[in-house]
């Protein structure tokens, strides 16, 4: 179930990690309280996801880092393909920064299922305005190394369960007056990085410690389902977006906000979470 939860909802614009919490905390599983647990689980999800991203855009990601290394050795940029590499390396600081400094507080203070739903609304709503009222005017080609730090630093805002990583940077390249598949694209790419950071500092403390007793089936299906379920929502994202709007995104999380909070409200469930 979380493996599924993080690869169908870590590239649609709905929160991933808002979903991570939220999902335990409705069906009152036991993880949401055990940092181990938690930590193991996180680290398997991960690693999943990133290898259903990475066997899609394989392609690209060859072509990119052959591109990087190439402007490097040059010491200039020359190509859009490198120019777009050098988007991508620029775009992924804000976000690796701002979750090295502030990961533990988000995590202790932010992660709170009413806070969740807040964010989920707000920014499905925003989602959706900004992509009613923005033109199609680029291409992912058209994208500078200037937009690409721009797009990085709102995807740093999505260390905030319930913003969402794809959301934000979706939001922000319409903004910018990209086409929703260009956005959608570069948006992904643009995660890849911070979802590999995430696996491998985390890993490093599951490695050390080793899995808990009895989780190395769990860990295994995890990855399976979160690798496969990714792997096929990119897919389908990336063509969907080329006909439809974010109409659908904005009204699912709007949906999903209402039902956490009437849940809280009729006491089924505490608004802190725990």
């Amino acid at each position: 179930m979380l493996g599924l939860t993080q690869g169908i909802t870590e590239f649609a614009p709905v929160s991933s990690s808002g979903h991570l919490i939220l999902v335990p905390w409705l069906f009152g599983w036991s993880i949401l309280n055990d940092p181990e647990l938690n930590k193991t689980f996180d680290v398997a999800l991960h690693i999943g996801t990133l290898a259903g991203a990475v066997a899609y855009f394989r392609r690209d990601l060859a072509r990119y880092l052959i591109a990087w290394g190439r402007s490097i050795a040059a010491r200039r940029i020359a190509t859009t393909d490198e120019r777009l590499a050098w988007a991508l390396v620029l775009g992924t600081i804000p976000g690796a920064v701002a979750g090295a400094v502030f990961e533990g507080y988000i995590a202790d203070h932010l992660g709170a299922p009413w806070l969740i739903a807040v964010m989920l609304a707000v920014f499905g709503v925003l989602l959706y305005v900004v992509d009613r009222v923005a033109s199609q005017r680029r291409a992912l080609e058209d994208l500078s190394v200037r937009d690409g730090t721009v797009l990085g630093v709102a995807q740093a805002l999505a260390l905030q369960p319930g913003v969402s990583r794809s959301g934000v940077t979706i939001t922000a390249g319409r903004a910018m007056g990209l086409d929703r598949a260009s956005a959608a694209r570069f948006s992904f790419l643009l995660s890849l990085p911070i979802i590999a950071g995430a696996g491998l500092f985390k890993g490093v403390d599951v490695v050390r410690s080793g899995l808990p007793s009895g989780m190395a089936a769990p860990f295994a299906f995890g990855t399976i389902a979160s690798a496969i379920s990714g792997f096929l929502v990119i897919w389908f994202l990336l063509a969907y977006l080329r006909r439809r709007d974010f109409a659908v995104f904005m009204w699912y999380r709007l949906a999903v906000a209402v039902v956490v909070l009437v849940v809280i409200a009729l006491g089924i469930r505490p608004a802190s979470g725990l």
